[in-house]
């Protein structure tokens, strides 16, 4: 059995180009918005041009300036200003664009088109208590529409234009409309599947922080003791406890620093995994590390302990082209029905390691000597 807790769902970063491009805009929104906003009414300014509408070409000119200067701030952080100002500028072209050429041009759809834009970016912007603010706004767009509604339906406008150009106006802010309500919940879809990927990945890592090292990705004592619980109470199989601790640790962090004690930890780490497959193994505390050897008696215990302990005092970790020598003491105890818990066998495995400490360390002790 490893010595890892069970494997972690893969999740897989997506490198699509659909993945990059909305990701792309989801952070880029405001800037994206306002620069789609910026063609439309470039768009609009030529068609009023070809028309001979000359005061919504003025109109749309300015909305150019508008939604420029609003690409600028998007740039300098200034978010709620641009906010402001697309919501402003949209109802008050909606209302000069409507006096000019009344609502068969279609042109009161641009009310609609900020509606996903209100609640989007709204929401961003608002929380809490303040968030009723996005409704209001919505009621205020919506009152809108239905004043222009019925202050415009009965009368002729200032310009009478053809139907083509009628019909091509409609088609552009029917578009627009179409348009911005599938893109903002695209992103919104997005950014929630994103979020809550996200929020699972940290859960699946407090999981695994709660029962793992985060330094060795070994189990800490969480994760190790109801594994040698739950070997106690098996009955059907051996097994032995190990108590490993690094000789002179703090010499090491004196020497190197922490940054070098880390990697003698994580290389120690990697000797254990390498010459122990199968074992179940615990970052105990420090520089202390406990081994679970399942199916193992003493005898064969003792041969893997020491094998161990040498293949340890032989590969010293090379840290920025230096080598640091590191050796153990280590203390192995073998499961007995006299244990009632885990940390009693753990207990005399540790024990075991301290007298060796005492008496010399970078040894194996198997057995009271006192």
């Amino acid at each position: 059995m490893s010595n890892a807790t069970p494997a972690k769902p893969v999740v897989k970063k997506s490198g699509s180009l659909v993945d990059k491009t909305l990701h792309f805009l989801v952070h880029n929104g405001f800037a994206f918005t306002v620069s789609v906003m910026c063609l439309v009414h470039s768009i609009l300014l030529a068609i009023f041009l070809f028309a001979g509408v000359m005061p919504l070409v003025q109109i749309n000119a300015f909305s150019v300036l508008v939604y420029i200067f609003a690409f600028f701030l998007c740039k300098f952080g200034y978010i709620r200003a641009v906010y402001f100002s697309i919501v402003l500028e949209v109802t008050f072209y909606t209302i000069i664009s409507t006096y000019y050429v009344g609502l068969r041009c279609g042109t009161y759809c641009f009310l609609f088109s900020i509606v996903p834009i209100i609640i989007y970016f709204g929401a961003f912007l608002y929380q809490g208590a303040k968030r009723w603010s996005i409704v209001l706004m919505l009621v205020l767009n919506f009152a809108t529409f239905i004043a222009l509604y019925i202050r415009y339906a009965p009368i002729e406008p200032v310009y009478d234009l053809p139907p083509v150009t009628r019909l091509v106006l409609v088609c552009v802010s029917a578009f627009a409309m179409v348009f911005s309500t599938i893109f903002y919940n695209t992103i919104y879809i997005y950014t929630s599947e994103r979020e809550l990927g996200d929020l699972e990945k940290r859960n699946q890592q407090l999981s695994s922080d709660a029962h793992e090292d985060a330094l060795t990705n070994l189990l800490n004592r969480r994760g190790f003791l109801p594994l040698v619980q739950a070997m106690m109470d098996d009955h059907t199989q051996d097994f032995c406890i190990a108590f490993c601790d690094l000789d002179n640790f703090k010499r090491v962090n004196d020497t190197y620093g922490h940054e070098g004690g880390d990697e003698v930890l994580k290389h120690v780490t990697n000797l254990i995994r390498k010459e122990l497959p199968g074992c179940d193994i615990c970052r105990w505390g420090g520089e202390e590390f406990v081994i679970l050897m399942r199916g193992y008696n003493m005898i064969t215990a003792k041969e893997k302990m020491e094998d161990l302990r040498k293949h340890i005092e032989s590969n010293p970790t090379i840290f920025f082209n230096k080598r640091i020598p590191i050796t153990s003491t280590i203390g192995l105890e073998e499961y007995k029905a006299a244990f009632n818990e885990p940390e009693e066998i753990i207990k005399v495995a540790d024990a075991r390691m301290y007298y060796g400490k005492q008496h010399g360390r970078n040894i194996l002790i198997f057995e009271d000597l006192d």
